[in-house]
């Protein structure tokens, strides 16, 4: 520190000269804080440290297994359209065969069929071999007015016809054929190859109290019992040609 003197006073001037050290003061940032953190090797931090976090994928991977898993389906779409088109070529390929077998079969069965229906007449036979000779007609449609096995017959058309087949021309109506050759007393007289006839019906005796003849549309051509016969309960004459 200086001070004037008294020769500098009594001139009227004062001059002073003040100096002071120069102070470096450190400023406090109270804003800070000094965090210590330690970490003991034995803690247990429920499993935290072992976690198996899935890897996230970023869009343009999502959009590219999109892609390709589209493009999967797509393929496997395809291919199994294709195995049902080839399946469905071998199936159809299948059912033209077996159609060409059955249509085969069903012509031989028809043929067989046909001629299981038509029996041969034997060139010389009785009353026997003209009633086994009818049975073999058993199941051929009744057609009203009908004297042949196709289309059918009705009930005079079929005794008619099968006679006709040894030789012997009857008149066409049950009523005409109801007097034709000799009468025979009774049921229990009649023989195999008699026509038991009256006027709404005619049938062709088997034996055993049973005759074949051409029923109704429904039931065809069938063998019955002579007191089950509904036509024939009237009454009947029982003729004898053979």
């Amino acid at each position: 520190m200086a001070f004037a003197d008294n020769n500098t006073a009594s001139n009227g001037a004062v001059a002073v000269s003040r100096s002071f050290p120069k102070v470096n003061t450190a400023k406090a940032n109270l804003f800070a804080e000094a965090t210590s953190t330690t970490v003991n090797g034995d803690s247990n931090w429920g499993g935290i440290e072992s976690l198996n976090v899935p890897q996230t994928q970023s869009t343009a991977e999502k959009e590219a297994e999109a892609a390709a898993q589209a493009k999967a389906e797509a393929e496997a779409r395809a291919q199994a359209q294709e195995e049902a088109a080839a399946a469905a070529s071998r199936s159809h390929a299948r059912e033209d065969t077996a159609a060409t077998a059955d249509t085969a079969a069903n012509t031989g069965a028809s043929a067989g069929t046909a001629a299981a229906a038509a029996p041969v007449a034997p060139q010389s036979g009785n009353g026997a071999a003209l009633a086994a000779f009818a049975q073999g007609y058993v199941g051929t449609p009744y057609v009203m007015g009908g004297n042949t096995p196709s289309p059918g017959w009705d009930c005079s058309g079929f005794v008619q016809w099968v006679f006709s087949q040894f030789g012997i021309s009857l008149p066409r109506t049950s009523g005409e054929q109801a007097m034709v050759g000799t009468a025979v007393p009774s049921l229990a007289q009649a023989q195999p190859g008699d026509i038991i006839a009256n006027g709404a019906h005619a049938a062709i005796y088997i034996g055993n109290g049973m005759v074949v003849n051409a029923l109704n549309p429904s039931d065809g051509t069938q063998i019955t019992a002579v007191a089950a016969t509904s036509t024939l309960q009237g009454g009947y004459s029982i003729r004898r040609v053979l």
